[in-house]
């Protein structure tokens, strides 16, 4: 083996292991009383979603359900990933729980944690998503933008997009966040 082979090799491994250091630093475990915890988590964000940003009250009262995801977390070296869990709520009350999972690869070195919100705004969007066994996230969702910090475009609270996301309290070293191709799985916290 020669020389810059093996300081390769250990620069591999070394950069290895600060990405499982990136994502150990990143905890969103639950640490028992899952069903409550996920609860309070999704009402601590709504309430946060809806005080920094009003326009998303109008989303609120158009959707016919909300997939909320209080905590996803992210890391990467070079192959990345997210997870996190959350509730889905129908009329103000949570029906089922789901995980989230996403794989990225590509130019990417960092960590962060963010939240996001899916608001259905058709019956069938919901029924689709409830019905599925693993339901991802594609290209035909419509992102909510803020304006001028507080206030959402008017083209999205028009939207007849049938799911609009919300993805905002980005925290970390990775730059931007997007749930296009995450995937969302009904789970028994």
């Amino acid at each position: 083996m020669t020389v810059s082979t093996t300081r390769a090799n250990r620069r591999t491994f070394i950069m290895g292991l600060g990405s499982v250091g990136l994502l150990t630093a990143c905890d969103n475990s639950l640490r028992g009383n899952g069903a409550a915890t996920i609860d309070a988590r999704t009402d601590s964000t709504l309430q946060h979603l809806y005080s920094e940003y009003p326009g998303t009250t109008t989303l609120r009262d158009k959707s016919v359900g909300m997939l909320v995801m209080p905590l996803m977390t992210e890391a990467g070296f070079g192959i990345g990933g997210s997870y996190g869990r959350g509730a889905l709520r129908v009329g103000g009350v949570t029906v089922d729980y789901y995980s989230s999972t996403q794989a990225s690869f590509g130019l990417q070195i960092g960590a962060q944690q963010y939240a996001h919100v899916l608001f259905f705004m058709t019956e069938e969007a919901l029924s689709s998503f409830r019905n599925s066994p693993g339901w991802a996230a594609g290209a035909d969702i419509e992102y909510a933008i803020s304006n001028r910090g507080e206030n959402l475009s008017a083209e999205t609270t028009t939207s007849m997009s049938p799911v609009i996301a919300v993805v905002f309290g980005q925290a970390g070293l990775i730059a931007g966040a997007s749930i296009e191709g995450t995937k969302y799985t009904r789970i028994i916290p």
